[in-house]
C-alpha cells in the first residue's frame, strides 16, 4: 500500500515549509524553513508570539532613541524580528532558514551586500552559524551580483522572484546556494494571459521549473533548485524528485491527508541525456533575455512592488503595536493593513492586488473565492493561518 504523498515527496525532495508559524513548523517538521514580512506579519499577530514582537520594540525603541518616530523604530525592529523568528525556526528545522533583504533594495547591488552581512552579523551575533542561513535577495541582475558577492564570503543566498531561464542561468554561473522559481504565479499569469486552464503536466510553471532543474543537472551547476509558490497539489506531484519545495502549511496538510502512488518526475540521470544548449550569461544577454521574456519581467517588477508594500504593511502595523505599548492608540491595525492591500478600494483584496506571499492570502482565504473581506482579515492574520494547519 503506498504511503501519503507527503512520505513519498519526502524520499526524492527536500521538503521546505513556507510559513513563519513556528506551531505549523512543528508539526510538519520540514528540513528548512522560509520566511519574509508577510510571513512574519501572520506569525507577529499571534497571542503566542507576541511577547516576542514586544520586546523587539522595545529594544529597537531604546536603540533608536526617544526622539526617533514609530515608523523609524518599526524599519530597526523588522530586521531583528525576522532574525528572531529566523532563531525560533532554526531551534526546530535540522537545517536552515531563508531570512530576506528588504525588497526596496533589489535594484542596488552594494546595498543588499550590506543588508547581507548585517543579517549575518546578527545570526552570529546569537552563536548561530552562517552555514544555517539563506539569505533571500529577489533576482534582479543587480541582486543576483549582490549574491555572488555574498557566496565568495561563505554568506550562502536563495534567489527568490525568479520567472525566466535567463535568471535561473546568471544565479548558477554567480555561485548561488539556492533559487526559488514560482510556479504557482507563472501559471497565474498565463491563465491570465490567455484565458485558458491548464493540466497539471501543461502547467507553465511546472514546465518553466522542469527546464531548469534539467539545464543544471545537464551542466553540473551545484545552485540547488526549489519550486514555490503553489496552486494546487498537481504542480507539486509534477515536480517530485526537484531539490527543494518550499509548501505552505494548507498543502502540506493536504499531501499528508493524501495516500496514492507518487512517481518521481524530474532525475538528474534522466537531464544528463538530454540535448540542451548551453547559453553563457552576461548582462547584455541577461537584459536581451529579460526584455523578451514578457511573463518573467512582468512578474519580477510585480513581485518587488508586492514585497515591497508587505514589508510596508508590516512595519505600519510594528509602528501601531509600538504606539499602543507606550500608551497610544493601536486598535485600527488590521483596519489599516487592509487599506494598504484594496488597491481599487472595492472592499475586496485579490491576489493579484495581494502580490506578497501565497501561503499568508491563501490562509486568509477562508471560503477560497479568490478574494480577502475585511472581516477574514479582522479575525487576525494569525488565526487564520493556525486555522488552515
Amino acid at each position: 500500500m503506498a504511503g501519503t504523498l507527503l512520505e513519498q515527496l519526502r524520499e526524492m525532495t527536500v521538503v521546505v515549509a513556507d510559513t513563519g508559524d513556528i506551531q505549523a513548523i512543528e508539526k510538519f517538521t520540514p528540513r528548512d524553513a522560509t520566511t519574509n514580512p508577510s510571513l512574519i506579519t501572520a506569525a507577529a499577530q499571534m497571542p503566542q508570539y507576541q511577547e516576542i514582537v514586544d520586546e523587539t520594540l522595545k529594544q529597537a525603541r531604546h536603540d533608536a532613541g526617544e526622539t526617533a518616530t514609530d515608523t523609524e523604530v518599526a524599519s530597526l525592529a523588522f530586521d531583528r524580528l525576522a532574525v528572531a523568528f529566523g532563531k525560533k525556526i532554526l531551534a526546530i528545522v535540522p537545517k536552515r532558514v531563508s531570512t530576506e533583504v528588504d525588497a526596496r533594495m533589489s535594484y542596488d547591488t552594494e546595498a543588499t551586500v550590506a543588508k547581507g552581512r548585517e543579517l549575518i552579523a546578527q545570526y552570529e551575533a546569537s552563536g548561530i552559524s552562517r552555514d544555517r542561513i539563506l539569505i533571500k535577495v529577489a533576482s534582479t541582475w543587480e541582486g543576483i551580483k549582490a549574491a555572488e558577492v555574498l557566496e565568495q564570503e561563505g554568506i550562502h543566498c536563495n534567489l527568490t522572484l525568479l520567472f525566466g531561464l535567463h535568471q535561473a542561468i546568471a544565479c548558477a554561473e554567480a555561485g548561488a546556494t539556492l533559487i526559488s522559481p514560482f510556479v504557482g504565479r507563472i501559471l497565474d499569469w498565463h491563465k491570465k494571459d490567455t484565458g485558458k486552464d491548464y493540466a497539471p503536466t501543461e502547467d507553465p510553471g511546472v514546465q518553466s521549473v522542469t527546464t531548469i532543474y534539467n539545464y543544471y543537472k545537464k551542466f553540473g551547476y551545484k545552485t540547488e533548485v526549489m519550486g514555490a509558490s503553489f496552486r494546487n497539489l498537481g504542480e507539486i506531484t509534477e515536480l517530485a524528485g526537484c531539490d527543494l519545495l518550499t509548501i505552505s502549511p494548507a498543502l502540506l496538510a493536504e499531501l499528508h491527508a493524501t495516500t496514492a502512488d507518487l512517481p518521481r518526475k524530474l532525475d538528474p540521470n534522466k537531464a544528463a541525456d538530454l540535448p540542451i544548449e548551453k547559453i553563457s550569461m552576461d548582462k547584455a544577454t541577461f537584459d536581451q533575455m529579460h526584455s523578451a521574456d514578457r511573463m518573467a519581467s512582468e512578474k519580477l517588477e510585480e513581485g518587488i512592488k508586492g514585497f515591497t508594500k508587505a514589508l510596508e504593511a508590516l512595519e505600519e502595523l510594528l509602528a501601531k503595536r509600538l504606539s499602543y505599548l507606550e500608551g497610544g492608540d493601536g486598535k485600527h491595525a488590521a483596519e489599516d493593513f487592509f487599506k494598504a492591500y484594496d488597491l481599487d478600494g472595492d472592499g475586496f483584496i485579490t491576489r493579484e492586488e495581494w502580490m506578497g506571499t501565497d501561503a499568508v492570502f491563501d490562509a486568509l482565504d477562508e471560503n477560497k473565492d479568490g478574494k480577502i473581506t475585511p472581516e477574514e482579515v479582522s479575525v487576525g492574520l494569525g488565526a487564520a493561518i493556525l486555522a488552515k494547519v
